[in-house]
């Protein structure tokens, strides 16, 4: 192959150099390398005898002292070229059921041979066939499966050599071995080397669990399971397993092991917990330094003991810190409160053993003369004389002038365990207490307009009296406001009191409280209301004084009103006046932008460069094929510009071989698109114009083709969301027609979809030519496009407007809620053309909304001044969306002619022979085997099945149970026309 003259120097360095890359990767089990094999492949070539043409041909190389081969082609210039190369038999391990094809190889640029540009290729294919043995020099063409199309993506010109490295996966292999062969149907290919391997998950040790090295698994396992084993000194409540994935990377690690008691994880191995550290329980944690105040043992200590004299309490944890015993409290104070009650109160103690949980008792003893007993259990504590958190307690029902001794005691959660005395936690404080005076009652004893005599009663006085009782008299207006209001206090010697001076027909509250010997208020007090006598006068104008200020007041309130109501009407008429026009809305008085077509332009590539962004190349990398464009390959790929974040796109390229008028006609789209700035229209990103392979960039989306997408999800969209998806494709569509663009070509093949549902029109710049065409279609520089989807007006005039793209958006309406059925069914385009001039219409899909159906209709009608705009298709669908209960009410479905069913009868009487071949009809011959496996095999057996039967045999998808239920609905009704052009 004289095309690789002058640089085979260059690439036999590299293949030395990447030899020595190869035996670095790990993971990988090969079963062919052909550099490794160091002498004659003996790789098969077919055509065996292709006279003066050549096939694959090898190509020798001695480089110290080992030889090298390769393979080779190069018949650009023959047509129909169908040249194949296949390996030898390559064995299998019989786990391996998937493997990777990494090819090296060079490919010509087409356009560096001259006069071969028409036929020369720039991709050749990967086949693949398995066999339990191998067949030696036999070799039949349809024995081999094709696993993919090969495309270079750097192409080598005459004096520069461009290597590419491309991967392949092989799946689903069953048999003890397989062959791979290489197509080439017209390029000129130099294939340096070809390596098959297999990966595997290595022997590891994952959370101390030790995993065998595994086979990774294929298409139908893409998961596979393996069992560990617990490292030693580990153990685990459930067999730890994980995942080995295809790439050959363990994942998903279910259950776990764990060190035993004593022992601590060290760089995947349990060792013993070192001296002064343990672990009581078997985890993943490590092993603790002994608690404060526990004794530090050897090695391997499950737990460590309390030191003497500290303890855990029973509560405690057995891994927790031991506690000593708290000590005494301090400060023990006893205080007599208002209500004659003893207080008694103190601090908590200086050591609490390094605990929280303390609590107190308290003991009480009473004394008369030198006999002390315990007070027993007339003496009451508030809250309680044992557990208390708090540090004071309240006493009552003490006896008077009776010496008393209390004693405060500290406890804690460890004190049961102690052994010394209760003093060395305990605090004593004694006192003589003396009972406090109480008032009783309080009486009126005589009272004027301005005066009130009170007394009042006391209780008891004690046995031995120093000095007589003194009282404190308090009293104030009822009704003052309490933030303003005048008391006034009296210190009294006695237990009654005249006061003088008072409001007549005014009530007084009234507090009295016995003081102390030091003059405080310990004692209970009482409060008593009591009203002066009204004083009569000859006249008494109070109530004419009221009356008159309070209509007064009405009178001013009224006239207010009056004013500003009057003053709001004649603010609302100055509001209205000549400058409310410019209180339109900023989208109302926005200019529209008008569609520029690129073809107006002199020179196309003035509009290329006005309306779409130039990017470089070396910030597009093309990651694999996804699809074939009218020009060239589509790929998926990522565009990253410096400063912008990276994103997924879809790059189309054009096929080398091209003439300029091609270039133009690709890049025209991008003229037309790049005009364009909507949320429903596909976003164009850029074009690569400035090098030798120009390319349109747009955004990727996931879902790719809407009708498509639809098929592959049928029944798992309710109608809500199917609405929803109409309503994204009428607001582009909208746009488009905002600014005088037709598209002529709508239909739900050209709407993508992205990965949140959402719906954007594609597909611009498409030269269509009405044909004179018995099938009516349109002809294009790619091929035909189908009539079904076109206006009666643009088929029979060339009259393309919104209206008819209006028209077209009817058709997408049905697809969608047919879930991506094919419009029209199987009906030629000739009888769909008949049928639509006899006023036939596409019948309603099941299940869709009776409003969503009227509305396909009004894009139906014949006159296309009387269809909708898609301003008012959207308005409507927005309604519909607002208000899903509007979305309910279904217009009628006709089983007979949405399935369409065949003429003729089968030995049953029903219209098929056979039950597969009526499922093969209505499209769900997926379902063949379950009817099968439930024994219904005759349609007799289907026509007598319900929906709770169909839902049994395994049709569990609610839109496939409805086709199927509504099928067998139709085949009962064998009296009924089934022509599809009955409207």
């Amino acid at each position: 192959m004289d095309f690789l003259a002058g640089v085979r120097p260059l690439l036999f360095s590299y293949v030395l150099i990447n030899g020595i890359l190869i035996t670095l990767q790990t993971k990988e089990e090969v079963l062919l390398d052909m550099r490794a094999t160091g002498g004659e492949l003996g790789w098969l070539t077919w055509p065996l005898d292709q006279g003066d043409k050549s096939g694959w041909e090898v190509v020798q190389r001695t480089l110290n002292g080992s030889q090298l081969y390769t393979y080779s082609v190069c018949n650009v210039g023959e047509r129909d070229q169908d040249n194949w190369l296949r390996t030898t038999f390559i064995q299998r391990r019989p786990s391996a059921s998937r493997v990777f094809v990494e090819l090296q190889f060079i490919v010509r640029d087409c356009n560096s041979f001259d006069g071969a540009s028409l036929t020369c290729k720039e991709t050749f294919n990967l086949f693949t066939s398995e066999s339990d043995a191998d067949v030696g020099t036999t070799f039949r063409k349809g024995q081999f499966k094709k696993v993919a199309t090969i495309a270079p993506d750097e192409i080598t010109s005459k004096n520069e050599l461009r290597i590419n490295t491309e991967t392949r996966v092989v799946e689903n292999l069953s048999h003890k071995g397989f062959y791979l062969a290489f197509q080439d149907i017209g390029a000129c290919i130099a294939l340096l080397s070809v390596r098959v391997y297999y990966k595997t998950c290595p022997a590891t040790v994952k959370s101390l669990a030790s995993f065998p090295e595994t086979v990774a698994g294929g298409e139908n396992q893409a998961l596979r399971e393996v069992s560990g084993v617990c490292v030693d000194n580990a153990i685990s409540e459930q067999l730890p397993r994980i995942y080995c994935t295809v790439d050959g990377e363990w994942v998903v690690l279910v259950g776990h092991c764990q060190c035993k008691p004593g022992y601590e994880e060290v760089k995947d191995s349990c060792q013993e917990c070192q001296a002064g550290f343990f672990k009581a329980a078997a985890s993943g944690e490590k092993c603790e330094p002994c608690p404060d105040n526990t004794q530090r043992l050897t090695s391997g200590a499950l737990l460590c003991e309390c030191m003497d004299g500290f303890y855990r309490a029973p509560t405690d944890p057995p891994t927790g810190p031991c506690s000593g015993l708290p000590s005494a409290p301090q400060d023990l104070v006893a205080t007599t409160t208002t209500s004659g009650k003893l207080l008694l109160s103190w601090s908590p103690p200086e050591d609490t053993g390094g605990r929280s949980d303390i609590t107190y008792s308290i003991e009480c003893q009473r004394c008369e003369g030198t006999v002390c007993q315990s007070c027993g259990e007339k003496i009451r504590y508030e809250p309680a004389s044992t557990g208390l958190t708090d540090t004071k307690v309240l006493v009552s029902e003490l006896d008077a002038h009776l010496n008393y001794t209390f004693t405060v005691e500290a406890h804690s959660g460890v004190s049961l365990f102690s052994n010394r005395p209760p003093s060395t936690s305990a605090l004593t404080t004694s006192l003589l207490y003396t009972d406090p005076p109480k008032i009783t009652t309080m009486r009126l004893v005589e009272r004027t307009s301005t005066s009130l005599s009170l007394s009042w009663d006391v209780s008891p006085r004690p046995r031995v009296q120093s000095r007589p009782i003194r009282y404190e008299l308090t009293y104030r207006k009822k009704d003052d406001n309490l933030d303003v209001t005048t008391y006034v206090v009296l210190k009294l010697e006695k237990n009654s009191v005249q006061i003088s001076e008072l409001a007549p027909g005014t009530a007084y509250l009234f507090r009295v409280q016995a003081l102390t010997s030091d003059g405080s208020p310990p004692g209970s007090s009482i409060e008593e209301q009591f009203e002066t006598l009204i004083e009569v006068h000859p006249h008494n104008n109070t109530a004419v004084i009221f009356g008159a200020a309070v209509g007064g007041a009405a009178m001013l309130f009224m006239v207010v009103v009056v004013l500003f109501l009057r003053r709001r009407k004649r603010n609302s008429h100055t509001r209205q006046g000549p400058e409310d026009t410019y209180f339109s809305s900023s989208e109302q008085l926005k200019p529209l932008k008008t569609y520029v077509d690129p073809h107006t332009y002199e020179d196309p590539n003035t509009a290329i460069l006005k309306f779409a962004t130039e990017i470089h190349p070396s910030h597009i990398t093309k990651q694999k094929v996804i699809g074939a464009g009218e020009f060239g390959e589509v790929y998926r790929g990522i565009l990253k510009v410096p400063g912008r974040k990276e994103v997924a796109v879809a790059i189309k390229t054009l096929k080398p071989g091209y003439t300029e008028k091609q270039r133009q006609d690709f890049l025209s789209e991008a003229s037309i698109m790049g005009q364009f700035s909507h949320q429903n229209i596909i976003r164009l990103e850029g074009v690569i114009t400035k090098f030798k392979h120009a390319m349109i960039v747009t955004e990727y989306m996931e879902n790719g083709a809407l009708d498509r997408y639809l098929k592959d999800h049928d029944g798992e969209f309710a109608s809500f969301q199917l609405v929803g998806m109409l309503r994204g494709i009428a607001a582009g569509m909208k746009y488009l027609s905002d600014m005088s663009y037709v598209h002529r070509d709508l239909a739900a093949r050209n709407i993508l979809v992205n990965n949140t549902l959402e719906c954007k029109v594609s597909d611009f710049g498409l030269s269509r030519v009405l044909e004179d065409d018995p099938e009516g279609t349109y002809t294009t520089s790619g091929g035909k496009i189908p009539i079904r989807w076109t206006a009666p007006e643009a088929i029979a005039y060339r009259k393309f407007t919104s209206a008819s793209d209006v028209w077209s958006f009817g058709i997408v309406m049905w697809e969608v809620m047919a879930f991506g059925e094919r419009p029209y069914w199987d009906m030629s385009n000739h009888e769909v053309m008949k049928a639509i001039n006899e006023a036939f219409r596409l019948p309603a899909p099941m299940d869709c909304p009776s409003a969503v159906y009227q509305l396909m209709l009004q894009c139906w009608l014949q006159d296309r001044s009387k269809r909708p705009r898609f301003g008012d298709i959207v308005n409507l669908l927005d309604k519909l969306l607002r208000s899903p209960d509007s979305l309910k009410p279904i217009a009628d479905f006709d089983p007979r002619v949405s399935i369409r069913l065949p003429s003729t009868s089968g030995s049953d009487g029903s219209p098929f022979r056979s039950v597969s071949e009526w499922l093969e009809s209505i499209k769900m011959s997926q379902y063949i085997e379950n009817f099968t496996c439930a024994g219904v095999v005759t349609m007799d057996q289907v026509l007598q099945m319900k929906n709770e039967d169909i839902k049994n045999i395994g049709v569990r998808l609610p839109g496939h149970l409805k086709r199927i239920a509504y099928s067998i609905l139709g085949l009962k009704d064998q009296t009924s026309t089934l022509s599809v052009f009955a409207v």
